[in-house]
C-alpha cells in the first residue's frame, strides 16, 4: 500500500505514525512487521522523538549545517544536499507490531523527511503478518 505526502518547505519532517497506525487498524493485524520504505533520492524515513517538536528542528537543523545548500556539488540538478541527507538519513524501517499497534517507543514517531521540497512523495508500507 501506499501513502501520499505532501511536503510544504525545502526541508520537513512529517509525522506520518498515526497513517501507518491506521494502516494497521485497517489491515487487523496483530503480530508482525511494518516496512516503510521510501522510492525516492532525495527523500528519507526515520524514527525518532514526536513529544517535542524541536527536535525535528534541532535535527534538520544539524543537517542543513553539516550538509549546506550552498557548496561546489557537481550534480547538476542542484539538489546534491538532498541527496546526501537521504543517503545518511536512509530509505527505510522496520517496526514490530504487538496486539495490533506499531511497537515503537513511548517517545518515537515515525517521520518522512523531506529534504528537496515542496513536493508530493510516495511512502511504501508492506505488512509480514505472524500466523
Amino acid at each position: 500500500m501506499k501513502l501520499t505526502v505532501t511536503s510544504r518547505d525545502k526541508t520537513q519532517f512529517i509525522d506520518i505514525t498515526s497513517e501507518i497506525q491506521n494502516q494497521v487498524n485497517i489491515q487487523g493485524i496483530k503480530s508482525g512487521l511494518c516496512f516503510v520504505f521510501i522510492p525516492h533520492t532525495t527523500a528519507g524515513i526515520t524514527i525518532n522523538e514526536n513529544a517535542d517538536p524541536s527536535v525535528q528542528s534541532d535535527i534538520l537543523n544539524v543537517l542543513n549545517t553539516v550538509i549546506p545548500w550552498e557548496l561546489n556539488y557537481s550534480h547538476l540538478e542542484g539538489n546534491s544536499p538532498a541527496h546526501v541527507k537521504s543517503s545518511i538519513v536512509g530509505a527505510s524501517e522496520i517496526i514490530a507490531i504487538e496486539n495490533g499497534q506499531l511497537a515503537l517507543g513511548t517517545w518515537q514517531g515515525v517521520y518522512f523527511c523531506e529534504f528537496d521540497g515542496p513536493r508530493t512523495r510516495h511512502v511504501n508500507i508492506k505488512f509480514i503478518e505472524d500466523r
